[in-house]
């Protein structure tokens, strides 16, 4: 009698408890509604064409089907009874399943998807018929996109990847009633993890003033100069335009001629320096060079007119002259990566049209300087998109980060935008504490004038590799850069596809080329420190190729590439001596690295 009241007393307990909790979540949701509300009332709005392609492509693509409907009838009904078929067999066999038993799914004959990890995807019926429905609609709208006719190459690729977008976006992990792995947390938590979810959902949008950017890491764990960024170094000149960071030397001698890294101004420059495991710039140090950093200031409505003559005179040709200066030098090397590669070989162009040889050699990281294959980018730098860049940034100053980072997450939008929020909203998970995440989320501002020079006459008409592109007073070509040059592009590359990098140093007036090709993408193939034994990497000498061809006789080697890379800039970098202090007597430390310039927040726009 006594365990059964025990028992009683402890079911009544329990009971309480959980009544305690509903009522406190309730209470928790009824506060975060209110603040859901406030914040969406106050959202910006984001003009329409920075929300998506033009309405014109959608017009195009349904008078090219219905073109098609009525040229080759046979051949749509064809696809259309294809997709019936697969449906109604799917159903029938998933209906067995769950009316008949045994209660278990048909087999599952689709490709693996790590969207559909959890096993009740694959052995529950009703799980397996949501997952297997959505691929087979998936598969039969793209399949009729790839066979739309009456479309311009252009424009059948752009509507290839809005499909994609729109597919993905519709996938049944997006959506709480068809996720098993959230309903199971939900479950596990009484609740608990839809009312967290929903706190992380108002956060962001909190954060964003109404805008939904998912947080991607826990921007609590880090802070650049503490635990990002922290090689040794001293600021020692600063402009209007960055920052230039000398770091210590951590060996007795180094080469003579000293090396500048120009990183882009997209992003800040602590990519290449996370920590001391992975840090490009830590790497470097060590190897004996003398290194300099440039960090780009955070723009703000006050540079709206900001060109790229200016990046190039108040930026790279003011940093030549400076790291001169100071090593007491006639010669730099240098490196640029992703745009500011690209304004590097601008930069180098233009110094040979003047005759000055300050820069000694050059390499490239992810480099586009022939824009004539734009790559997955592309889809984005037609005139509906551009036009609306350049009315939102003439209006106010600049491009705000918030426009170059969406884009770039749609790019990769299951990795970076609907799995993170599946994790944070629907499981109410804390965001990860990742370095490289983090980074990712700290982007920077464009000025308006120089971000819709890069668009036009870069991007759109790719003038540096046709007809020339004006900078300073000059107008430059590709074939202008001559100097030493190494590049380093990556093999699976969304922002700067590698065969068009290629490309580009092929087309180089230099009669020194050496090229490399990473495995990974556009910040892993970088960031892909020797001591991982990671990503490897591709050589191959003979830059007359086409990049197919190339590719088909070019070696493969494990590892990275840095010490490959290291080889060769020491080949270009003179002989040892004494190591330098940051700074001289007309360079004294302005402050340490990292700096300020990282640091800063822009004024609002």
């Amino acid at each position: 009698m006594t365990t059964e009241r025990a028992d009683g007393n402890d079911k009544v307990e329990q009971k309480g408890r959980n009544l305690e909790l509903f009522e406190a979540n309730l209470k928790k949701i009824d506060a975060l509604t209110k603040r859901l509300v406030a914040v969406m009332a106050k959202r910006k709005p984001v003009p329409p064409a920075l929300q998506g392609p033009s309405q014109e492509l959608y017009l195009k693509a349904a008078t090219a089907w219905m073109t098609e409907a009525m040229q080759h009838p046979a051949k749509l009904i064809e696809l259309q009874a294809g997709y019936w078929g697969k449906t109604l067999a799917h159903f029938a066999e998933a209906q067995a399943a769950l009316a008949k038993g045994p209660f278990k799914a048909p087999e599952d004959p689709g490709p693996s998807d790590r969207r559909f990890a959890n096993p009740l995807w694959d052995r529950h019926p009703w799980f397996n018929f949501v997952k297997q429905q959505y691929l087979i609609n998936a598969e039969a709208i793209q399949k009729a996109v790839e066979q739309t006719e009456h479309l311009a190459p252009r424009e059948k690729k752009r509507l290839q990847y809005f499909t994609r977008q729109i597919v993905d976006m519709l996938a049944p992990t997006n959506f709480l009633a068809t996720n098993p792995d959230a309903l199971e947390r939900a479950i596990e938590t009484d609740g608990l993890s839809l009312v967290q979810g929903l706190e992380n959902l108002v956060a962001d949008l909190e954060r964003n003033d109404g805008e939904l950017i998912v947080r991607l890491a826990d921007e609590s764990a880090f802070r650049v100069g503490e635990n990002l960024a922290t090689t040794p170094g001293e600021v020692v000149f600063r402009n209007r335009m960055f920052e230039l960071i000398q770091y210590r030397p951590t060996t007795a001698e180094v080469r003579e001629i000293p090396l500048v890294i120009f990183p882009p101004w997209i992003n800040k420059f602590y990519i290449l320096d996370l920590k001391a495991q992975n840090s490009l710039i830590k790497w470097v140090v060590d190897q004996g060079f003398t290194l300099f950093v440039v960090s780009w200031v955070n723009p703000d409505a006050s540079y709206k007119d900001v060109s790229m003559d200016d990046y190039v005179e108040e930026g790279y040709l003011a940093a030549l002259r400076e790291v001169k200066a100071i090593c007491g030098t006639d010669r730099v090397n240098t490196v640029g990566y992703c745009i500011a590669g690209t304004t590097l070989a601008l930069t180098l162009a233009l110094l040979e049209k003047r005759g000055d040889t300050s820069v000694n050699s050059a390499t490239f990281f992810t480099t586009l300087t022939d824009f004539s294959d734009q790559g997955e980018v592309g889809v984005f730098l037609d005139d509906d998109f551009v036009d609306g860049i350049e009315r939102e940034a003439t209006q106010k100053g600049v491009l705000e980060s918030f426009y170059m980072a969406r884009t770039f997450s749609y790019l990769r939008s299951n990795d970076l935008i609907y799995q993170p929020a599946i994790r944070s909203y629907m499981m109410g998970q804390t965001p990860p504490a990742f370095d490289l995440l983090y980074w990712n989320g700290d982007g920077t501002n464009l000025p308006a004038k120089m971000a819709v020079e890069y668009l036009r006459g870069l991007c759109q008409k790719d003038r540096f590799a046709t007809t020339g592109f004006p900078i300073c007073g000059e107008t430059v070509h590709i074939s202008g850069v001559t100097v030493p040059l190494c590049a380093v592009a990556c093999e699976t590359d969304h922002i700067a596809a590698w065969k068009s990098s290629y490309n580009g140093i092929r087309s180089m007036g230099s009669e020194d080329k050496t090229f490399f090709l990473s495995e990974s993408g556009h910040i892993a193939g970088i960031v892909n420190p020797p001591t991982k034994k990671k990503y490897g990497h591709w050589t191959g000498q003979d830059l007359s190729l086409s990049p197919e061809d190339w590719f088909s006789v070019a070696e493969k080697n494990e590892g990275s590439w840095w010490p490959r890379w290291g080889e060769w800039l020491v080949q270009r970098s003179g002989k040892l001596i004494p190591a330098r202090e940051p700074g001289d007597a007309m360079h004294p430390p302005l402050a340490p690295a990292p700096g300020s310039y990282v640091a800063a927040a822009p004024k609002a726009a």
